[in-house]
């Protein structure tokens, strides 16, 4: 690396107070000395003065006027013939839509699994009941087997992050992409945001010569597909909407064919699944109407009494939980990410490692940095038509988030196995279950073999009853006994 390149990026860094950067730029050697220069000039400093220097919050007209708010329209689940034939009419849509191939599915992925103690990405985390399969190939089977079924490639973009990409990248070629062919599986980089120290708002370095970077949050998803190309390469190959769902829950129904339906029917740019809260604290965004428009306000902006409010039939008042499974119109996000600016950065106060000015590193005890992320969500108000649907939580709902408690790997095998119990009764099985109702055996089924409870139908009726560990692995191929498998939960 010559000596020209240091007075540039100190010309660059000066106007705004960063030059401290470069302080042990000459102890570097000429690769860190790349990557330094290469971070500094992907940063936008004039941005993060602005936002460093904005006190107020940095999100979309909040706090509210909350007597001018409202819950949001929601479709939902059939309880009449006529309501029922409607959602017979939108999945022969969505099935129509998947098999043409104008459906793409995009995976947000771009977490660490470390509040699960697991040092690896999140994705990565095995959570088979049984088997142990990762949500990763959870999720993998899920693509495949659609692509089998509407006999279409479905085209799988995957959103990682700088920290992750790598080791997301080996997984799955380690795994064969998990009988998916390597071409329809395509890998892209979420952005970072620096973080700042939150009195001075001097950029925080994580060594001699690299930034303390973050992910930009999973709105940064619309700035990665854009310059990742994906958003040309999708409306030059007539995908017209894009599933999108997160890494965290293996429930999801991936490229539902009634809510495709749903949303395809009703002219909608953006769709919500949602689901109903458990109690007033549960820490679930919530889908709103203000001002004519669809908002999504994050639980720590709700004030309480809005919070426990209820309606005359005993209902949270505000009770449209979002699970973050969406479908996006291509031509929608190609618009929003047309004009960058009109996602906010939402601030966070964080405690983020850093050097001292002796170069050091120091670990806080308490917050001290500055964060900023995008969210996804704040793409509803953008947007001419939302359509919100509630699903039911018990059928596609329990993200994988704490190490124990609630959102838990104890709590996501648990209702696995409920869900593929369901399927087996309503295929005519009895299940074994303890006093209180809870399955009591560990059941698995793979994707492969089903993707709901009609998939099952003339494929299980010579198991009988089940009395011990049952794993429906491949299609007329079933293991029923597996007196070694692991517990139900560990």
């Amino acid at each position: 690396m010559t000596a020209p390149l240091y007075p540039l990026l100190r010309e660059r860094l000066v106007p705004f107070g960063q030059e401290h950067v470069l302080r042990w730029w000459w102890e570097l050697e000429d690769a860190q000395r790349s990557e330094l220069a290469r971070q500094i000039e992907a940063v936008d400093l004039a941005q993060v003065h602005r936002l460093f220097h904005e006190h107020a919050h940095a999100g979309l007209e909040l706090p509210f006027d909350w007597d001018q708010l409202e819950p949001p329209e929601v479709v939902r689940p059939a309880d009449t013939v006529e309501a029922w034939e409607q959602e017979q009419q939108a999945w022969a849509i969505g099935e129509q839509a998947l098999r043409q191939g104008r459906v793409a599915i995009c995976l947000v992925a771009g977490g660490q699994g470390s509040r699960l103690g697991h040092d690896a990405p999140k994705g990565t985390f095995p959570i088979g009941p049984i088997t142990q399969r990762s949500l990763f190939q959870v999720h993998a089977q899920k693509v495949l087997a659609l692509s089998r079924r509407y006999e279409v490639p479905l085209r799988w973009y995957i959103m990682t992050s700088p920290d992750n990409d790598a080791a997301t990248r080996q997984f799955f070629a380690e795994h064969g992409y998990f009988g998916l062919p390597a071409e329809q599986v395509e890998f892209f980089v979420q952005g970072t945001m620096p973080a700042v120290d939150k009195d001075t708002g001097r950029l925080l370095m994580r060594s001699k010569w690299q930034l303390a970077l973050s992910p930009d949050g999973h709105g940064g998803f619309l700035r990665a597909l854009r310059r990742a190309g994906i958003l040309d390469e999708l409306q030059q190959n007539d995908v017209r909407w894009l599933f999108y769902f997160q890494v965290d829950n293996p429930l999801v129904k991936v490229a539902d064919p009634l809510f495709l339906g749903q949303h395809i029917s009703r002219g909608a740019e953006v769709s919500v699944k949602v689901v109903r809260r458990r109690h007033a604290q549960e820490k679930l965004g919530q889908v709103v109407r203000y001002r004519g428009r669809y908002y999504l306000v994050e639980y720590t902006e709700i004030p309480p009494e809005w919070q426990q409010r209820r309606d005359p039939s005993g209902n949270f008042w505000l009770d449209a939980g979002n699970i973050a499974v969406h479908i996006f119109d291509v031509a929608f996000l190609q618009r929003v990410a047309e004009c960058d600016s009109q996602l906010p950065y939402h601030r966070a106060v964080k405690k983020v490692p850093f050097i001292n000015e002796a170069g050091e590193c120091v670990e806080p005890d308490s917050a001290n940095a500055l964060k900023w992320e995008r969210f996804i969500f704040d793409v509803l108000p953008l947007a001419q038509q939302v359509l919100v649907v509630e699903t039911d939580r018990a059928e596609e709902f329990e993200p994988l988030k704490n190490a124990c408690g609630e959102n838990s790997p104890e709590t996501v095998r648990a209702a696995l196995c409920e869900l593929y119990a369901r399927w087996l009764e309503q295929a005519g099985l009895r299940v074994p279950r303890d006093r209180s109702g809870r399955v009591s055996v560990p059941i698995e089924i793979s994707p492969l073999v089903a993707l709901d409870a009609s998939d099952l139908r003339g494929q299980v009726e010579h198991l009988g009853e089940i009395c011990s560990p049952l794993l429906l692995e491949h299609a007329r191929d079933q293991v029923s006994a597996n007196s070694t498998c692991q517990d139900l939960v560990r």
